[in-house]
């Protein structure tokens, strides 16, 4: 345990522990959400020849600038013509978003290219987007990838973002546990058998079966999106007071009741308290989209070769097994001094086959372009294979075609912020009526 919080606090100092590509308060210690110190500004710089063109990126996640430094080096590279040098400004989570905000809204002092987490980018879409619209380098590849993560940081025809996964949500099974109450993650089809698998869990391993986040979205989202629910309306409104909320949430609290599932401790899947909960075999399962698998392998390296993936389970026949969640849409703003060349860079370290194997073998996301999932790079052994019992990529084969996207719009910030600090927790710690609960959570938000 020692080894797992020292590693875990010297990340929240940093400012880099966020959710996947997702974040906000709960999601990310580092913005003091948590009570976690904010982390100073870290600055890198790519090298470069001496008249390359220098390029400032903003990032709220120190990992993603190893990445993009590697890239810049392929691209020098390949194009000697058209060299640049990056440097990289990391911010704790809610100080980039604002300040970012502030600078585009201001017309001074913006990045050339910035990441911005899905639950805030609907902000830099309102009115004239201040971003620059992707579509020349992002149209020809069209084909080749996963459209919707291109639209959901889309307005009006134009894309203004690229992400970095699919961000897939699947179930993570503990097959020891399983394994004790004599049933099997493949026989688990409906929420109905998951609920039933619970008893058993319960009843001969001791251990409920799966836990629940109160200050995030990503184990309970799931559940509307296989019923073709979601945080908004197709219309971009807060959906908050749906039957596919009412009936999640009911869902939820009976298990809580049971004893088949609880709350996860420290109120998220991203907790310290969470982390030393699972890695002792506190639960059997615990639902998360795939960019989870890297918090398997830092925080948890007592359950290496115990973990089985697993789609989703479904309430009826024929509903989606997964829905695309979490995401970072990197974009290029209109104050970029060589906007084409940061495009092409972009696109280059977003769109193209060789930075999608790298975005798996370096980071260990789900890619959004196709055609990589079985390239012999994919299937190589890395640190992700080598914990897990199976292929994270034959999963994602066998649920390619069900993986919704989300709607997104300006309430989709709201929204996930009143899940986060409050709806969730009146659900699942305080146990209110599902319809009451929903009904003023919608009149607050509208």
């Amino acid at each position: 345990m020692k080894k797992i919080t020292a590693k875990l606090m010297s990340i929240l100092l940093a400012g880099a522990m966020l959710t996947g590509c997702g974040g906000g308060n709960a999601a990310a210690p580092s913005t003091g959400g948590n009570g976690a110190e904010k982390a100073p500004a870290a600055e890198t710089k790519t090298e470069a020849s001496a008249d390359a063109a220098t390029m400032e990126l903003w990032t709220f996640q120190e990992i993603h600038t190893t990445f993009y430094e590697e890239l810049a080096n392929i691209w020098n590279e390949q194009n000697p013509d058209r060299q640049i040098k990056l440097n990289y400004t990391v911010l704790p989570y809610d100080d980039m978003h604002s300040k970012l905000l502030i600078a585009l809204q201001s017309g001074v002092g913006a990045p050339d290219i910035a990441d911005i987490e899905i639950g805030k980018f609907a902000n830099y879409l309102k009115g004239e987007p201040q971003l620059l619209p992707l579509n020349d380098v992002v149209d020809p590849e069209l084909n080749n990838i996963v459209k919707s993560r291109v639209e959901i940081y889309g307005k009006e025809g134009k894309y203004y973002g690229i992400c970095f996964h699919i961000g897939a949500s699947v179930t993570y099974y503990n097959k020891e546990i399983l394994d004790k109450a004599g049933v099997k993650a493949e026989d688990i089809v409906t929420w109905e058998d998951f609920r039933a698998t619970g008893k058993k869990v319960l009843d001969k391993a001791g251990v409920p079966m799966a836990t629940i986040e109160t200050s995030d979205p990503w184990s309970f989202w799931p559940m509307l999106a296989s019923q073709g629910g979601d945080l908004l309306k197709p219309d971009g409104s807060p959906n908050v007071d749906s039957p596919e909320f009412i009936k999640a949430i009911a869902f939820v609290q009976e298990m809580i009741k049971e004893g088949t599932m609880v709350v996860a401790p420290g109120a998220f899947h991203h907790a310290e308290e969470y982390y030393g909960f699972m890695n002792n075999g506190g639960a059997a399962s615990v639902s998360m989209p795939l960019w989870y698998m890297g918090r398997f392998t830092e925080y948890m390296p007592d359950l290496n070769q115990k973990m089985v993936i697993a789609p989703n389970p479904i309430w009826e026949k024929g509903q989606p097994r997964s829905v695309g969640l979490g995401g970072t849409g990197t974009a290029v703003t209109n104050q970029a001094k060589d906007a084409q060349l940061a495009k092409d860079f972009l696109a280059f370290a977003k769109l193209s086959k060789e930075a999608n194997i790298k975005i798996w073998t370096s980071l260990g996301f789900d890619p959004i372009r196709t055609e990589v999932w079985d390239a012999p790079e994919i299937e190589a052994p890395n640190k992700f294979t080598d914990y897990f019992l199976n292929s994270p990529f034959d999963v994602l084969g066998q649920i390619k075609n069900e993986i919704p996207a989300i709607v997104t719009g300006e309430n989709l910030p709201k929204v996930m912020d009143a899940l986060k600090t409050s709806t969730l927790f009146r659900a699942f710690e305080d146990l209110e009526d599902p319809a009451k609960l929903v009904a003023d959570e919608q009149s607050k938000l509208n």
